[in-house]
């Protein structure tokens, strides 16, 4: 079945004090506050337009563009752009339908990611009503690109496996709904460089992947595509994520393939694509980021699958210096992260 967010608790922010309490109770609390203010100023992030600013504060941009803009004026560009830092207003509904901005805390057990991790909680609604299909690269009988590191086999679908359930955590603390194509039930995310290569990896919801290459990538097709017929009406999206396999002398950046025909998904490995840009940028301001997002509809997955897609390669496995960025936890973890943000970016500034 899907890896869903649930909700087991709400806890409400009142006064720096956190109030555990029941439903009733939430929708009473309130009521009671609805007197406050119309205005509210929020701070302007890294990425954000007038429309993503909004959309994150449950305001639809179609009516309160014009509002939020009358307000602002002085604190935006000649083209009505945010300044990222800025404290802008946002105008909140004075009527019945007026909003009370409640910080809420929610729980999720997902055992799918292991002991460590399996409590997911919810840090925003900014992916609300949103579906995310995951596939990480190979599996079951196929290992991927593969080297010897310090006398043990590294194998390329474990790496982008863990990075792929990294990712499936970031999303679901958004509220994006997220199916996880490729399953190995009993690793979970691994804190750990060496990641011990299995074949036990099945295909959503439990099937046996097949040895035969071409039957593999049918498989997946099919898995995704019927999912998204099933889903159809609603904000879909697919994230293939690869470990490449070049000569050991090739160091590579992250970078991204798209279908030429798909402006979703060009849009979508664009925008991934700068926030890494802006990550180097930030991180390390010395090297200068390389990766690219191009066109590779001759890719089976990216010539066949419905939804607007990106085909993600993380790295060489056989090149010292990405093995660097593969096997460290902390740098995986980075990696999900800066796709998320890739991710929650593109969502929140397209246009309706």
């Amino acid at each position: 079945m899907p890896i869903l967010q649930s909700r087991n608790s709400i806890s409400i922010s009142l006064n720096g004090q956190y109030i555990t309490c029941s439903i009733l109770i939430f929708f009473c609390l309130i009521a009671n506050l609805a007197g406050q203010d119309s205005i509210q100023k929020v701070e302007a992030l890294e990425g954000d337009g007038i429309y993503s600013l909004l959309r994150r504060y449950d305001l639809n941009p179609g009516k309160h563009y014009q509002d939020f803009v009358a307000l602002n004026r002085e604190i935006l560009t000649e083209n009505n752009q945010l300044y990222v830092g800025n404290m802008y207003q946002i105008p909140y509904p004075s009527t019945t339908e007026e909003k009370v901005k409640v910080e809420v805390v929610e729980k999720a057990e997902h055992s799918i990611f292991g002991k460590n991790y399996s409590t997911v909680e919810s840090t925003s609604t900014r992916l609300k009503n949103t579906v995310y299909y995951l596939i990480s690269g190979h599996g079951g009988p196929d290992p991927g690109a593969i080297d010897n590191f310090g006398g043990k086999i590294i194998a390329e679908d474990e790496y982008a496996y863990d990075v792929t359930l990294r990712l499936a955590r970031e999303l679901l603390s958004h509220a994006a709904e997220v199916y996880i194509i490729i399953q190995d039930k009993n690793d979970g995310i691994r804190d750990v460089r060496i990641l011990d290569s299995d074949t036990d990896e099945v295909v959503y919801p439990d099937k046996e992947i097949p040895l035969n290459q071409l039957k593999r990538l049918k498989q997946r097709v099919k898995t995704v595509n019927g999912l998204y017929l099933k889903n159809k009406g609603k904000y879909q999206r697919l994230i293939v994520t690869h470990v490449d396999g070049r000569s050991k002398g090739t160091n590579i950046d992250v970078f991204f393939y798209h279908h030429h025909k798909s402006k979703n998904g060009k849009r979508l490995s664009e925008n991934i694509h700068r926030t890494f840009e802006k990550k180097y940028r930030k991180f390390q301001p010395n090297r200068k980021y390389t990766g690219t997002f191009t066109d590779r509809s001759s890719l089976y997955l990216v010539k066949n699958t419905l939804p607007a897609m990106t085909y993600i390669e993380i790295g060489n496995i056989r090149n010292k210096k990405d093995q660097r960025r593969i096997l460290d936890s902390d740098n995986r973890q980075a990696l999900a992260k800066w796709i998320s943000e890739g991710i929650l970016i593109d969502f929140e500034t397209r246009e309706d």
